[in-house]
């Protein structure tokens, strides 16, 4: 049976779900960590720069594709590209399938750690079965009480709760999904203002924003740093997962997308500064060292600088109970949409029920997603990630998350630049735009945006010798390094194909 196309309810609907997609993990702990790895304020001009260069134009091809075609990612690149367009956008979808899954594992420990604030997690005396662990702490430690949680089948009914708070928001489709981003979003930056507030009070945290701020003209000229400034800022604002254009295909054709586009991108790296000044007042205030890692930063660094918050138990949870909701709030905001691009893909292709493609997609991710927190120790001395679910996850993310988006990236440039045509989705997007592109989008869209992101993607290829994860210590699990990533390819190269030569009725 044949679904009726949705709409959002109002454009702040619209701005508050597309936001709330860009604005995740990678937002609060993940750019904080980069910012640091690149030496502070040295990251912030080239990703400056990048949000104009890379971030904006793509998020109006993307915007535009949506709204133009008003399909999902795959049947939106099908009317650009034919056939071939199509194989792209599913395999786009089964890419962003894999990113869900443990996306939604990290989301589980985040539920862990929040719901931990008001257990053991800021209490001494915790253990866990590794090697440098097995001696109860002097003092509370967050890296302890996470190897503990991760080593048991906890985070398992975690994970269940997030795909089922997921699924509830998602039940309706635009109407829940604006419903929840009304409450969440706002929230967010409620939380995100007040950790602002309590680090640069605190004595000495002013000098972390400082070093945030303060420019490092020698670092600039680093080439690594304008590398992770362009993959930050492509990761950073949700492209090349299917997730823009899905929520731009609800919305009306006369819709300007330029306008949109901008504010989305806006507001997504107001967030991450003001993320970037809470981590950084913390970390100077309590002379943490990040280790510029995503999981060791929300994980043990934060929840540290937290504990030495305040002498009053009370606050300390609190603090620590705040913060974690507000990962688990920026992370539901964003794996919302990671489905909906999915179930609207699904729903625009098959003509099924919102119901039945949320279960499609629902029912195989839970297991994904367990799988990468199985809490079998394979690791016991630590000298990589421990347990076989952070071994999973770890080796996925990075080739996955680190080549996928950037990959689509580089073809929907092509298509639209040299296919479709740059200056036709120019017009199209200049029809109902209060400000006007001018042809110096068709030059970003054809030359500058394929070359930068196939630079990046050649030469990270070339830094990966040898293969991500062989150097692990994983006796018996060393094949995981090179399986996974083949994995990923095999299955989704055979998943795009068996989808894309699908037949489907007519409507």
């Amino acid at each position: 049976m044949s679904t009726p196309r949705q709409n959002w309810q109002s454009k702040l609907g619209f701005i508050l779900a597309a936001s709330g997609s860009a604005i995740g993990l990678g937002n609060i702990v993940f750019f904080s960590s980069n910012a640091y790895q690149y030496g502070g304020g040295a990251f912030y001009l080239p990703y400056f720069i990048a949000l104009f260069l890379l971030g904006m134009p793509m998020m109006m091809v993307e915007f535009g594709m949506g709204a133009l075609t008003h399909q999902s990612l795959p049947l939106a690149l099908r009317r650009f590209a034919g056939k071939k367009g199509e194989y792209l956008g599913w395999w786009t979808i089964a890419s962003a399938l894999f990113i869900t899954m443990y996306y939604v594992a990290i989301l589980g420990w985040a539920l862990g750690m929040m719901l931990g604030s008001f257990g053991s997690l800021f209490e001494p005396g915790v253990t866990a079965p590794f090697t440098p662990m097995t001696t109860p702490a002097s003092s509370p430690n967050a890296t302890v009480y996470f190897f503990n949680m991760i080593s048991t089948w906890n985070p398992m009914v975690y994970i269940v709760i997030i795909w089922l708070a997921n699924i509830f928001i998602l039940r309706k489709g635009t109407q829940t999904i604006e419903a929840a981003v009304r409450i969440f979003v706002p929230l967010m930056w409620a939380f995100m203002i007040i950790l602002v507030i309590r680090g640069i009070t605190l004595e000495g945290g002013i000098d972390g924003v400082l070093y945030l701020f303060t420019p490092d003209l020698a670092g600039i000229s680093q080439p690594s740093v304008w590398k992770g400034a362009f993959s930050q800022m492509f990761f950073s604002l949700s492209l090349g997962l299917g997730t823009m254009t899905a929520y731009a295909s609800y919305l009306p054709k006369d819709a300007d997308q330029v306008n949109n586009a901008m504010l989305v991108s806006f507001l997504n790296c107001s967030f991450e500064y003001l993320a970037g000044v809470a981590i950084f007042s913390l970390l100077f205030v309590f002379a943490l060292n990040p280790a510029g890692t995503t999981l060791s930063l929300s994980f043990f660094v934060i929840p540290q600088g937290i504990n030495e918050l305040s002498a009053l138990p009370w606050v300390v949870r609190l603090f620590g109970f705040g913060f974690y909701l507000l990962v688990v709030l920026a992370g539901l905001t964003s794996s919302i949409s990671l489905i909906e691009a999915p179930a609207s893909a699904f729903i625009d292709k098959f003509r099924i029920s919102r119901g039945r493609a949320l279960a499609f997609i629902a029912i195989p991710s839970i297991i994904g997603s367990c799988l990468f927190a199985l809490p079998y120790i394979i690791d016991p001395g630590l000298s990589g990630d421990g347990t076989l679910g952070l071994t999973l996850l770890d080796i996925t993310d990075h080739w996955v998350f680190n080549y996928s988006l950037l990959t689509v990236g580089f073809f929907e440039a092509v298509i639209i630049g040299w296919i479709f045509g740059a200056d036709k989705l120019r017009a199209a997007l200049n029809q109902h735009a209060k400000v006007k592109l001018g042809r110096w989008f068709e030059f970003l869209i054809k030359y500058v945006i394929p070359l930068v992101l196939l630079l990046v993607i050649v030469f990270s290829l070339i830094a990966e010798w040898p293969l991500y994860g062989s150097a692990y210590d994983m006796p018996g699990y060393g094949w995981l390094a090179s399986f996974i990533p083949a994995f990923w390819i095999v299955f989704t190269l055979i998943f795009a194909y068996l989808l894309t030569n699908r037949k489907t009725k007519e409507a």
